[in-house]
């Protein structure tokens, strides 16, 4: 694996590069942000000496890559907020013609009234999930102090979890594509789950 990706993970533009793909894809969720930073910590595994018994220079390095990789998720999530925030009538239009979006406004201004903002964390997981959450919470104008906070932690959560699965799958297979096809289907069953928890209907806290 190594030497077929050797001069995308080889180069620090690697982080530029997921950096891009993660910022842009609250905008495209088609946009394979998870599998190139999956695919990099998998090469970047190969950088300890733990997936293949030697240290090449030439790989990323893990911290930096989850630092990369939360920051681009949280800086991407607040340009969708603000967008939503300030983008006027037209975009309040634009909204209420998705189905997925008005329920998302709803469901998640109410969440974060009550302190819900979990329901943050769990969509960074899910397909989409990251848009609707972050342009139903701008459309919805809940305040900054209401959504970022959680936006990091969500950030940190979901780069922490996706590095891990391509560091430790590349530890338990090698620096290999089905190591990095396994720590993919990992991934994927999360955002199954949180897609599904996304699904539930919020409990009441009235009673």
């Amino acid at each position: 694996m190594l030497e077929s990706m050797g001069p995308l993970t080889g180069s620090p533009w690697i982080y530029a590069i997921v950096a891009i793909s993660v910022i842009f894809d609250v905008f495209l969720p088609i946009l394979p942000s998870g599998v190139l930073v999956i695919t990099a910590a998998t090469a970047a595994a190969a950088g300890t000496g733990a997936a293949t018994g030697q240290v090449p220079h030439d790989v990323p390095d893990i911290l930096a890559l989850i630092l990369c990789a939360a920051t681009a998720s949280v800086l991407g999530d607040f340009c969708a907020y603000r967008l939503a925030r300030r983008g006027g009538a037209r975009f309040d239009r634009a909204i209420a013609r998705s189905r997925r979006l008005t329920s998302a406004q709803a469901r998640l201004g109410s969440a974060l009234a009550r302190g819900g903002g979990p329901l943050v964390v769990i969509a960074r997981f899910a397909p989409a999930g990251r848009s609707l959450v972050s342009l139903g919470a701008g459309a919805a104008q809940r305040r900054n102090r209401d959504f970022l906070p959680w936006s990091a932690l969500a950030g940190i959560a979901w780069a922490g979890y996706s590095v891990g699965l391509g560091y430790v799958g590349a530890q338990w297979l090698g620096a290999t594509w089905l190591a990095a096809g396994v720590s993919l289907l990992a991934l994927f069953g999360a955002g199954a789950a949180a897609a599904y928890l996304m699904r539930r209907p919020v409990a009441s806290t009235t009673g």
